[in-house]
């Protein structure tokens, strides 16, 4: 194991449902997209039922408070979502360079 990943530590949050269910997750990313601020988090801890969720929330303001609230539109989903994906593929490598 390097020292990198003896000193890590995941930035961890619990949030809150709409129906009062609290449930954690490890923060995968954050990234600002079209002036907007959004979020990439994974269950936490990862558990083998987990299949590699993420769950993708934007930041609002309401009154002074900063919270996370789920992306109701489709297609600006899909737009964050690719641009996440493509930011945490290239977070980890694979060792896809040996293949031929």
């Amino acid at each position: 194991m390097t020292e990198d990943m003896t000193n890590y530590t995941p930035d961890i949050y619990t949030l809150v449902d709409d129906e009062g269910n609290e449930q954690t997750f490890e923060m995968l990313d954050s990234m600002e997209y079209e002036g907007e601020t959004y979020f990439a988090l994974t269950p936490y801890p990862e558990d083998l039922d987990n299949d590699g969720e993420v769950v993708i929330l934007k930041k609002v303001i309401e009154g002074d408070e900063e919270i996370m609230v789920s992306i109701d539109n489709d297609e600006e989903y899909e737009k964050v979502g690719d641009e996440f994906m493509k930011r945490i593929d290239g977070m980890f490598e694979y060792g896809d360079d040996d293949e031929e």
